[in-house]
């Protein structure tokens, strides 16, 4: 029998955005005393809760997410579990995965750093402080093929090698400085941010964010991983459900 495991958390009007997006709204446009039924609509950015990026997200001749096949995000996988070797701003490098799991070209690489328990307890913290991957990462990415990527943390980047965080939060800067001796120039320079974005999804290689629900049951285990987007043309991201399939 297969069992399925859920690595999406709850989606609703609390759920988080990348730094500067807006909140989702959510309207009844029909309720039971007027119409006999209840209707919504809602209005959200596609970076909000468990989401997966489209390569048009950050690459313009990219493929929608409607252009995805389903062969792309469905495949074997692995779930990679860093807690307890990771804390606020820390960087991981290939090395830290493959000492732990096997991971296999063309496979799905889900990485549990443990942050996902920052999710509501402390959006601070898990959105400006969660540990990320080095360059070359994504050059290890690449060169293994990977399906997709999934992070449970705001970003598949380190908070501090993305645009925007470090500009909202120059406290985080600081603090982030002062744990690595240097300027955040020296550790993750300006003209190259975002690598795992930009270096990636020109080659269809894409990531899912905020990824949670049930990822802890998974520790360093192999089974097969689905992610579930809308079928969205035009689309340069998703709200996506993401399940393990486990025999």
């Amino acid at each position: 029998m297969t069992k399925l495991v859920d690595l999406t958390h709850p989606w609703g009007t609390d759920s988080t955005v990348f730094m500067g997006y807006p909140m989702p709204v959510v309207k009844y446009i029909k309720r039971a005393p007027e119409h006999g039924i209840y209707a919504q609509v809602i209005e959200t950015p596609l970076h909000c809760g468990t989401h997966i990026d489209a390569p048009i997200h950050y690459y313009h001749a990219g493929k929608d997410m409607a252009s995805i096949p389903l062969e792309r995000l469905y495949g074997p996988g692995v779930v990679v579990d860093l807690r307890g070797s990771v804390e606020d701003f820390s960087i991981y490098t290939p090395k830290d995965i493959t000492d732990r799991v096997e991971v296999k070209e063309g496979d799905v690489l889900i990485i549990n750093t443990g942050y996902h328990e920052y999710y509501t307890k402390d959006e601070a913290r898990y959105m400006c402080r969660h540990p990320g991957p080095t360059e070359e990462f994504a050059h290890w990415a690449l060169k293994m093929k990977l399906r997709w990527i999934g992070v449970d943390t705001g970003s598949a980047d380190h908070p501090m090698n993305t645009n925007a965080i470090p500009i909202y939060r120059p406290d985080f800067v600081k603090e982030f400085e002062a744990k690595t001796g240097q300027p955040l120039e020296k550790t993750f320079p300006r003209a190259k941010t975002h690598p795992m974005h930009a270096l990636l999804f020109p080659y269809d290689l894409i990531h899912a964010e905020n990824v949670g629900g049930d990822i802890d049951t998974l520790s360093n285990q192999r089974c097969m991983i689905g992610a579930f987007p809308w079928r969205f043309v035009g689309g340069e991201a998703s709200i996506c459900r993401i399940v393990a399939f486990v025999d």
